[in-house]
């Protein structure tokens, strides 16, 4: 969870005329409290050079913010010098500075050429902005319009047909699209005196691209049916918006009830009705950072996790990510699952720590009274992943087990066994990380030992 106030859901109804003024009141509802500044992204068009224009006017005079411009530069197209120009020249006409990013776009196969640039560009301005800034972007009634009906037309759920958000955590700061609720031609009225500052944009017209193809071709005939579907699709989306909202509260709150460790409890999950499970599952990926699967190969996921047999461990992978149930519990965890990768030469006299590998952390020695004898360790370990028929003996009172019947009966998970690091010395294996010691190469009573510290010792039970 970010450290920062959550941003307001909705947007105030659209002025009859939007002014500096009504800049003022949107920012003033819904720019958060722990705010710094303000910052305009600039992208040499009409729409964002008038929202430039009714910024600048409050520069200093709204909670002291001081303002600055940013132009994204995607490399794209012969008119990003245009752009560029335009750009520089309305910021030195209010006396604004103006940072200029340089991207180049990579498209990976199978996305557009759109999409990439989107992605690469709010990559680049979460990255510019400064702890506590604002960016304001010029998305207006119409955009918002736009981006509904594309979703619908994609097939989107609630979340897709709520379309663009007013306001939304990004990079240290916020993003902000205050004339989401304008139509356009009230935001372009703003600007009268800025002739000349801005330049078109070819891809505009461009219908090979969806946004527009509808732009061009299909929206002009659905305004001259419903000359107000600007406003109303936009209402629409913020209605969608409210109820995401709502499901997302009561997913919160289950996912609470659910959590059993870091996992979730497959016997709490069945008492949800299937659709529940399955908005349930989903907010608790989003939670981690992690892309859903399609809704199908959800649904297909909670039948495996649900179905298979209690000594089975279904797994359901998705690009670099799985699911995975053991013990009533379901687990998201990397697709591939970790591995000590290597024979590792130790000492028991090392001060310094012994790396294990990517996300499997460290080893160290500490002093620590019932721990190991180092004068029966030798001076050369080899620390290594299970081979199989490895065996400990946990305890002065306990029996010898193998390494196999230990994890099993502490509930090591399976996936993470081959990542557990074993200590030998010479064929004798004394340790298992930090988990246990070997009874039979412990210290005497009230002799000083040494036992292991695993540092950022990945999740294992």
């Amino acid at each position: 969870m970010r450290g920062k106030p959550a941003c307001a859901a909705s947007v105030p109804s659209a002025t009859p005329s939007f002014s500096a003024a009504s800049l003022r009141a949107i920012l003033a509802a819904h720019t958060p409290p722990d705010a710094t500044g303000l910052v305009v992204a600039l992208s040499g068009g009409a729409d964002s050079a008038n929202l430039l224009a009714a910024a600048a006017s409050l520069q200093g005079s709204f909670r002291g913010f001081k303002l600055r411009a940013v132009h994204v530069d995607h490399g794209l197209q012969a008119a990003a010098p245009a752009f560029r120009e335009a750009c520089a020249a309305l910021c030195a006409n209010f006396r604004i500075p103006l940072t200029v990013l340089s991207l180049v776009v990579q498209t990976p196969q199978g996305a557009s050429i759109e999409a990439a640039a989107r992605d690469a560009r709010y990559a680049a301005l979460a990255a510019e902005l400064k702890a506590g800034e604002c960016l304001l972007t010029a998305h207006h009634s119409e955009d918002q319009a736009e981006t509904l009906l594309l979703q619908a037309l994609r097939g989107a759920g609630l979340k897709g047909m709520s379309a663009m958000p007013l306001c939304r955590p990004l990079g240290q700061g916020w993003h902000l699209r205050p004339v989401l609720d304008t139509p356009q031609h009230e935001l372009l009225g703003l600007g009268a005196h800025l002739s000349g500052a801005s330049a078109p944009d070819p891809m505009n017209d461009d219908v090979r691209f969806d946004r527009s193809y509808l732009r061009r071709r299909v929206w002009p005939l659905i305004e001259a049916r419903w000359p107000a579907a600007g406003a109303t699709l936009a209402r629409a989306a913020r209605h969608a918006a409210e109820a995401q909202e709502l499901s997302q509260v009561w997913a919160a709150a289950q996912v609470s009830k659910l959590r059993d460790g870091d996992a979730l409890s497959v016997p709490g999950l069945r008492t949800l009705a299937p659709q529940a499970r399955v908005h349930a599952l989903r907010f608790w990926l989003a939670e981690s950072g992690v892309d859903a699967p399609p809704a199908a190969r959800l649904t297909e996921a909670l039948r495996q996790m649900f179905d298979a047999q209690a000594d089975h461990l279904p797994a359901v992978v998705w690009g670099n990510y799985a699911m995975r149930r053991y013990r009533q519990r379901i687990f998201l965890t990397p697709a591939q699952s970790p591995r000590l990768q290597s024979r590792l030469p130790w000492s028991c006299t090392s001060t310094a720590p012994l790396e294990l590998g990517s996300n499997l952390g460290t080893l160290r020695w500490v002093v620590q009274a019932g721990g190991l004898d180092s004068a029966r360790l030798g001076e050369s370990l080899t620390v290594r992943r299970r081979a199989g028929g490895e065996t400990l003996k946990p305890g002065a009172a306990a029996r010898t087990q193998t390494v196999q019947h230990l994890y099993q009966s502490q509930g090591v998970l399976p996936w993470m066994r081959d990542a557990l690091p074993l200590v030998f010395a010479g064929d004798a294996l004394v340790a298992i990380g930090d988990l246990w010691l070997d009874a039979r190469f412990r210290a005497a009573a009230g002799a000083p030992g040494i036992a292991i510290l695993w540092e950022r010792a990945p999740i294992i039970v």
